[in-house]
Order: C-alpha cells, then sequence, then structure tokens
C-alpha cells in the first residue's frame, strides 16, 4: 500500500480535520476517557507504529524527546493514510478478515488506540486495514487489562471426513461458546438422537472430553494451535440422505460472518501461516502439531530416538514458543534441594492465606510437573497445566511470545517463595541505619528481619545478602545497607563501560591535536571522562581539559558541568578537550573558527554564504590587556604545531629544539610578559616577502557563534566584557601552504559502533573478570538517582557491592542483553566460567562466614542461541547420581559431554555449594558429597 502525499490526501477527498494542536488535544481527551473507563469487552485497534510516530511528530507529541538540534531541523509533515498492511500476512487481500503477522512487538510494530481515537483518527485519513481487538482482564488476585491481540488459534479436526479448520476465539470465552461456535461453523447440533463432543485432541491424542460449559478456554488449558477433534457419536446422527442442504447438495462449510463476539475476534494468529525463528519444533508450512508428531508420547522409553535409562531424562514439548520456560524448568528440576522438597510431601508449608502468593497453586502446579519429568517411563510430558497457571497469575507470560528465561526464573522462584512462605503473619519491621554499628552486627540485624518476614525453602537454598554502599559526590555521606539476592546478575565488561573517543588540541600551541581512545563507566558522569583523558595525555598540574561538542565546525556547546552524564553525548556526536591554564575561568577565553577565502567572491553578501571548514581552536590571554596584538600573538601561538617544514625551515626547526613533543615559542623574540611582539610576528604582505624567516600575516575578524558575521580587527578592542572573544580566520592558499590544515579536518566520532562490536564480541571474558565489574564501584545511572538524606535532593551516588552471605545454590545471570532507547544489543562474548571448584572466597567481605564453605560446583546451564530477533533456549543439566551431563533442548534429551558444556550462549548458569572435609564426618557422606544423590541430601 502507497502511502500518498498531502496534495493525494487532499484530492481523495479525505476529510480535513483541524489544526495540529487541536487533533492532539481531541486525541489526547479520547485517550484519557477511554484510560479510565476500560473494562472487558472494549475494542481497542492496531496502528501501524510508524505512521503512529509520524502523526506524533506532525501535531508536536514528540517535540520533548527530541534534540535542541534535531527540532531545528525538523519540520513535521501530515502524514499519509493510516497503513497498517506490514501488520498482516502478505497475500491478505482487502475484503478478507486480515492475519497478522505473528511475534508482533508493541511499541516496535504497532500501536494500539481505543476504539474512539481509531474512528476519529480513521475520519481524518482513512486507510487500514482495521484490526480490532478486545479487552480482556487477567490475574485472579487483582485484576489487570490487556488487550488480546493474538486470540487463541485451533484447529478444528471434523472426525467425520477428517477435514480441518482454523477457528479464532478469546481464551476466555467459555467451552459452551466455543460449541456453539463450532456447531455453527459446521452445521450441526445436538438432539435426541445425536451427541456432539469436542474433544482435547492436543498431539492429534484425544485427552478428554470439554464437558464443563462454564468454564473458559484457558482453564481448560487449551494452547495456542493446538487440534480439537469434532465427534458425533456412530449412528446416530448420519443417515442415508442426511448431509445434503434443502436444494440436494453436499453440506458445505462455510465460515461464520466476523461479529463483534468474543469469540470471533478478527485476526490473530494461524498455523499454517506460523514459522517462528524462536521454536525449534515450529516448521515453514505446517501446522503446530504435525510438527511434533515425531515427538509423541509412546511406551518404548524412547525420547526422539535417543534411548535413555533412569529418572530425570524426560523432556518438555514446546507449546509455542515455550522453550524460555522448559530451559529454566529444567535447569530448577535439576536442582538437588528443590527435587527432594517438591518429591516429598509439602502442603502443610503451602502458605493460602498470603495476599502476595497465588493460594499455592502455582507451587502445587510445579510441584506436580516435578513429579512427572521424574516419574519413570515417561520420554516428554506438555506442561500444560503448568503454563495455564503461571499465565493466570502472571500475565506477562500468557500468550505465545518469546520471553526471557531468567525473567521467567525469577518470578517462579519468588512465586514459589510467596506461596510456600512459612510466615502467616508478616510483621511490621521498621527500617534502621547502622548508626555507626559494625557491619557484622548490622548485617545480622537485617538478615532477621528478613527472616521475620521471608522463611521458606527458597529463602533456604537460594537467597544470600550482599552489602551496598552509596557515598553522595557532593556531601560525601555514606549510606550502607545489606540486602537479600535470590541471584547475581553480572554484567559483562564491555556492558557496563564505553569507550570514547575525543580528540586534545593544545590551548597554548605546544603539542598538535591528538585523538585518544578511554575506557569510563557506561553511567558515569563528564569528570570520569575527563579523568580518563588527563591520564591517556598526561595533562600537567598547571593545566585543565575543558569538553566541548563540535557541530558544523564550530563549538555547539561547552560541557562544563563535571556531573553531567555521559549518557548525554551520543555515539555519534564529535567531542573535543582543550588543554588550558588551571583558572582558565579568570581568563579571556578565544576562540577561532576557520573559514577558506574564495578570491573570486569579493562581494560581502557572497562572503556571508562561505561555510566553515576545520575544528575550532581555543586559547586564553589575560582580561586586562585584550589588544589586537595580544589577539594575533595569542592567536599565532596556538597555530605553531600546524606549521609546516618547507615553508619556514628556520623558525620551525628553531621551535622543534625545546619540545621532543612537538614546537614551542622558545624562537620567538618574547616581550617582557611572554608574548610575542606584533612587529615581530605580523608585518605587510611586502615585509614578509622581503624576510621569509618571519610568519606571514592572516585576516582575522569578529565573530558570532555561527561564524556568520564579520567585523575586521583593525584596532584595539573598545571596553570589551565578556568571558569569550569569537574570531574568525580567513584561510588563503598562502595560509594553506603556511599551515598543515590536515590536523584540523576529519574530526572522529565518539564511538565506531561497527568496528568496536567486531572487537567486543572477540575477547573472551571469565566469569570472574564478570563479577569484579559486578562489584566494581561505579556511578548510579541517571534515572536511578539517590536521595541524599543529608543533602535533601536526588544525587547520582557512586555505588559499591560486596558480597556478605552466599546460598547454597548460587544463580548467577549472565547480562548478555542490553537496551535502550535507541539500541537493543546481544552480546555473543564467550564467558569461561568454571565447572569445579569454584572458589568466591576471596570475594566475601563477611569474616564470621569463613566458617562455611565457598566452593561451588556447576550443575546446569540454561542457554540462549540466536539474537534478539529470534533465538532459542536450551538447557545442560548434571544427573549428579550418575555424574553425567544432558542437552535438554524442549523434547530433545541427549547426552553431551562435560566439554561441551562452555559455549557462547550460556546465559544462566547453576552452582552448588560443596561442603569443605572439615565438615565431612565419614568417608560416606564425603562421597555423597562429592557426587550428591537427590535422595541422599538428608544425610548431611
Amino acid at each position: 500500500m502507497t502511502i500518498p502525499n498531502s496534495e493525494d490526501f487532499l484530492s481523495a477527498g479525505s476529510c480535513l480535520p483541524c489544526t495540529p494542536e487541536e487533533e492532539k488535544e481531541t486525541i489526547s481527551e479520547l485517550m484519557r476517557e477511554a484510560e479510565d473507563n476500560v473494562k472487558d469487552g472494549d475494542l481497542y485497534y492496531l496502528i501501524s507504529y510508524r505512521w503512529w510516530t509520524d502523526w506524533q511528530k506532525y501535531v508536536g507529541l514528540d517535540k520533548g524527546e527530541e534534540s535542541c538540534s534535531e527540532s531545528l531541523l525538523h519540520i513535521p509533515f501530515r502524514p499519509g493514510e493510516i497503513d497498517n498492511s506490514k501488520l498482516v500476512l502478505d497475500g491478505t487481500k482487502v475484503e478478507d478478515e486480515p492475519d497478522l503477522q505473528r511475534n508482533l512487538q508493541e511499541g516496535e510494530d504497532y500501536t494500539l488506540v481505543p476504539q474512539e481515537v481509531w474512528r476519529k483518527l480513521f475520519e481524518w485519513y482513512k486507510g487500514g486495514p482495521e484490526l480490532p481487538r478486545r479487552v480482556i482482564s487477567e490475574g485472579s488476585i487483582s485484576k489487570n487489562y490487556i488487550v488480546e491481540v493474538y486470540p487463541l488459534c485451533l484447529q478444528l479436526v471434523d472426525e467425520r471426513d477428517n477435514s480441518q479448520r482454523i477457528i479464532r476465539i478469546s481464551k476466555k470465552a467459555s467451552v459452551g461458546e466455543l460449541y456453539s461456535m463450532v456447531c455453527a461453523l459446521l452445521a450441526v447440533e445436538k438432539t435426541k438422537v445425536h451427541e456432539v463432543h469436542i474433544w482435547d485432541y492436543f498431539f492429534q491424542t484425544k485427552h478428554h472430553k470439554l464437558t464443563n460449559f462454564d468454564q473458559t478456554l484457558e482453564e481448560a488449558q487449551l494452547q495456542m494451535d493446538q487440534e480439537i477433534l469434532l465427534e458425533v457419536q456412530a449412528n446416530k446422527l448420519w443417515s442415508s440422505d442426511f448431509g445434503t442442504s434443502s436444494a440436494g447438495n453436499e453440506l458445505a462449510l462455510v465460515p461464520l460472518e466476523p461479529s463483534t463476539s468474543s469469540m470471533t475476534i478478527a485476526g490473530g494468529p494461524t498455523s499454517k501461516d506460523y514459522s517462528s525463528g524462536f521454536g525449534s519444533n515450529f516448521l515453514q508450512g505446517s501446522s503446530f502439531s504435525s510438527a511434533l508428531r515425531d515427538v509423541e508420547d509412546s511406551d518404548d522409553n524412547l525420547n526422539n530416538g535417543v534411548k535413555v535409562d533412569g529418572q530425570g531424562l524426560t523432556g518438555l514439548h514446546n507449546l509455542g514458543n515455550t522453550c524460555f520456560m522448559n530451559s529454566a524448568i529444567q535447569c530448577l528440576a535439576h536442582t538437588p534441594p528443590l527435587v527432594e522438597y517438591f518429591l516429598q510431601d509439602y502442603t502443610e508449608e503451602i502458605n493460602k492465606e498470603n495476599p502476595l502468593g497465588m493460594q499455592g497453586e502455582l507451587a502445587l502446579a510445579f510441584g506436580e510437573l516435578l513429579r512427572k519429568l521424574w516419574s519413570s517411563g515417561r520420554t516428554s510430558i506438555a506442561p500444560r497445566s503448568f503454563k495455564a497457571k503461571l499465565a493466570r497469575f502472571a500475565p506477562q507470560f500468557s500468550g505465545y511470545n518469546q520471553h526471557d528465561s531468567q525473567e521467567l526464573l525469577a518470578f517462579l522462584l519468588d512465586g514459589l517463595h510467596e506461596d510456600l512462605n512459612r510466615v502467616k503473619n508478616k510483621p511490621y519491621i521498621e527500617a534502621k541505619d547502622a548508626d555507626g554499628r559494625p557491619d557484622e552486627e548490622f548485617s545480622d540485624e537485617c538478615w532477621k528481619n528478613h527472616k521475620a518476614r521471608n522463611d521458606s525453602v527458597i529463602v533456604d537454598i537460594c537467597q544470600g545478602q550482599y552489602k551496598s554502599t552509596l557515598v553522595c559526590p557532593v556531601c560525601s555521606k555514606v549510606s550502607v545497607t545489606f540486602d537479600p539476592f535470590m541471584y547475581l546478575s553480572l554484567p559483562l565488561p564491555s556492558t557496563i563501560t564505553r569507550t570514547m573517543t575525543v580528540t586534545v588540541f593544545s590551548g597554548k600551541g605546544d603539542a598538535l591535536p591528538m585523538p585518544y581512545t578511554v575506557t569510563v563507566p557506561k553511567n558515569g558522569s563528564c569528570k570520569d571522562l575527563v579523568k580518563a583523558l588527563a591520564v591517556a595525555c598526561c595533562l600537567k598540574a598547571s593545566e585543565e581539559l575543558l569538553l566541548a561538542e563540535v557541530y558544523d565546525h564550530r563549538i555547539f556547546r561547552y560541557i562544563e558541568s563535571p556531573f553531567e552524564s555521559l549518557s548525554d553525548i551520543k555515539d555519534e556526536e564529535q567531542i573535543v578537550a582543550y588543554r588550558l591554564p588551571t583558572g582558565h575561568e579568570r581568563l579571556l577565553r578565544l576562540e577561532m573558527m576557520h573559514r577558506r577565502t574564495d578570491r573570486f567572491l569579493l562581494e560581502p553578501q557572497y562572503n556571508l554564504q562561505r561555510k566553515l571548514i576545520g575544528t575550532p581552536l581555543i586559547t586564553c590571554i589575560d582580561v586586562d590587556s585584550v589588544t589586537r596584538a595580544d589577539i594575533y600573538a595569542a592567536v599565532s601561538s596556538v597555530l605553531v604545531p600546524l606549521l609546516r617544514e618547507k615553508a619556514f625551515p628556520v623558525n620551525h626547526t628553531k621551535l622543534s629544539e625545546s619540545n621532543g613533543c612537538g614546537p614551542s615559542l622558545d624562537a620567538i623574540a618574547l616581550t617582557e610578559n611572554g608574548i610575542p611582539s606584533e612587529k615581530e610576528l605580523f608585518t605587510s604582505i611586502m615585509e614578509v616577502e622581503e624576510v621569509p624567516d618571519q610568519l606571514p600575516p592572516f585576516q582575522l575578524a569578529l565573530t558570532d557563534e555561527k561564524g556568520v558575521s564579520r567585523t575586521a580587527l583593525d584596532s584595539d578592542p573598545c571596553h570589551f566584557t565578556g568571558s569569550s572573544m569569537r574570531l574568525l580566520m580567513e584561510w588563503s592558499d598562502r595560509e594553506h601552504e603556511t599551515y598543515d590544515f590536515n590536523f584540523l579536518e576529519d574530526l572522529p566520532e565518539v564511538f565506531k559502533s561497527g568496528f568496536m562490536l567486531k572487537k567486543t564480541r572477540q575477547e573472551a571474558v571469565t566469569l570472574f573478570s564478570c563479577l569484579e565489574t559486578f562489584l566494581k564501584e561505579e556511578p548510579l545511572g541517571p534515572d536511578d538517582m539517590w536521595y541524599c538524606p543529608s543533602c535533601k535532593q536526588h544525587r547520582q551516588a557512586t555505588k559499591k557491592l560486596d558480597l556478605w552471605r552466599l546460598p547454597e545454590i548460587l544463580v548467577v545471570h549472565l547480562k548478555r542483553f542490553s537496551y535502550s532507547r535507541f539500541m537493543k544489543n546481544k552480546l555473543d562474548t564467550f564467558v569461561n566460567f568454571p565447572l569445579h571448584n569454584l572458589d568466591l572466597s576471596k570475594y566475601i567481605k563477611h569474616r564470621a562466614s569463613s566458617v562455611q564453605s565457598h566452593v561451588y560446583e556447576l550443575y546446569a546451564v540454561s542457554n540462549h542461541y540466536g539474537g534478539l530477533g529470534g533465538g532459542h533456549y536450551s538447557s545442560y543439566a548434571k544427573l549428579i547420581e550418575e555424574d553425567k551431563w544432558y542437552h535438554f533442548d524442549d523434547s530433545h534429551v541427549s547426552p553431551v559431554s562435560e566439554e561441551e558444556i562452555r559455549t557462547s550462549a550460556a546465559y544462566v548458569l547453576f552452582y552448588q555449594r560443596v561442603e569443605s572435609n572439615s565438615k565431612i564426618e565419614n568417608e560416606e557422606v564425603s562421597s555423597c558429597t562429592n557426587s550428591p544423590s537427590f535422595f541422599m541430601q538428608g544425610l548431611e
């Protein structure tokens, strides 16, 4: 679909709306009204996100997000027709009921607007196709309204002739509504002479009849793209003349017309057109079930062709992009203390009164799943019941989009903890400060308070404690807290730091411009950048660095605040630093811009059109002596390093003798105040030709901040006031022959993403370097400011973490994914992590904890393959009783060698503590500790 321009739009007879401001006010009011009165069954419409952002720019809703430079260049245009063609499957005709593309992301591919907003936008702009979706409520404790973008898609199999049809229906629809829809679609009805049944036909296997008409399809555990079977009882429905219409023709299966019922919401994914890059069990052009027929349950104890014996080797079916869930579950299902706990009777610990829990339903569903995984005689199972419970209490995991295995793991552990919390009535405990008490005393108090409100098997085995120290950058206030943790999220070194390239210029002409690439904290401030540059360029004690952003060959802005966040500096910007004397704020700053002289355009009105060239130079002079001679002398001094060797061999040789790093001013005759005299430096052109060892003159003029105006500097400035003076230097052929202007051109950008990204991916890091990066002191991000109780203001404090207590099961999350407004990225950096004897003793700051072992053994890994746009999860898990590793890839389970465990796909690592030999009372228990059995943990 082609988006018309404004002229085409008007000629087409579209309704011309009000002004952009009136459009914005109308839509904003409709949006507020809809959000305040949202309820089940409301209609929302999908709109192309690209069109929506164009409209926002047109009416001025995005001005706050644009930079000053962008807003100056941006001229908003009225968008054309609403174009949703990219959201629907290719080949969908306008008159057809449109099918959505799979894996569309809100905020990237589409946005959702209420029905009244859609009607108003459609009235103004026309276009389409229309993509309505209904609001449903999620959650049993507190209602959370969401728009069901992808309704449930089911394959209806007619047992009479094995024909198949795709139907779409809301997961909140009842079984009774499904019956009505199927019977109407296939022109059958239940009478006294025949029975009509619908079977849950998951994996083309009859599981159970759908008989509870009041039950929702979600509660019935029907999954996206699965089959349901229509069964008409034999010999009661069909007769020799039944099945024909009144016209004598065979019964034609004609789809119903779309309606506003929740059963027939337009659109939604269809299995026939679905090809996902996430799930390994989805095939192009095939239905969900046919793609998985090779992994059907059977009685031969085979697992997709791999014969396995023993317990703990059961695979999990992929229910539709659920590999992330399967990977996390398999890791937990091979966590020895959890398996021992859930294989026993734990019902007495279920907390049905906890408002933060799920009344025990999540724990019961997880426990039942673990029992199935560890029961013998199974090859693979479908975790439909568990997923239904998960989606019911965690709407973010409903549907069939890909999610993050670590996010699911965090929710699951927290949900299990609340369901199994032994504390029925949580006491109120007021948080207190350390007030100078020793860390050991204060940490014990914090842990005791935490245990008074949180006491479960999850806390017993999975939770540790770390020390957090915050320091205010202004008043140096120190705040110490001790907080529990469930897992360690370790950043890869390249995700917490940032490389920046900045060109350093000398403000007194003693060195050539030089670019420096430094590494700074990603959430750091400009003082971190200045500090790193000072070390890199060997800054003297008598010098300071002044940062500036160069844009269009002029100083766009000075970066003078040391607390300005580095996140404000984008990779594509050009940043320079000027070496100026200490206390330069008290001096007059001379900012010199450059412009090439055009000998053919001598008229002033033409000269104003010439563009600036090169990079501005900056120097300083005393505010008490602002004469023409002082200005020319200062500018000449800063240009000295650019002198060409062939232009003035005598002076340049003398200039170079005193400074091995570059030319200096030693060869120039100085006055009493150390400044070259005007007579020695600047003469007329004829005088220069007569005296070839003198520097040539050049044209200087006063100008404005953009270098447009030009006032000749023919005499001393009269009563000059201000902190800076902008000068414009004309570069003729003579100046280009005298000075090497190449040093002022081709200013590098802050960061070259392509080159550095390749370099980063090739670097290998260790788990210890990730841990050290995590524990390293760093400033808080600009969006995570700390309220200083002393300053009474939010400050970008520095934060330092220390490990204090470690749990029995240590979960380590490698932060491979990074998200920002401008970029999404995944790091495939290989992290070298130990499989045995992970010793964390030197990282523990709690002295009293030395009696406990800090050595760990790896037993499971959750892997992520691929990138952000498409990927797949699997897991490695160790059967500790057998001391063997296995690869769990959804339904596929296969042996794997220990050497294959370390890969660049490792995402979440699971370690178990190994007790020290001093705590082992006999050799038998020591043997169990080195290779523990799931059912022998009680001996320890």
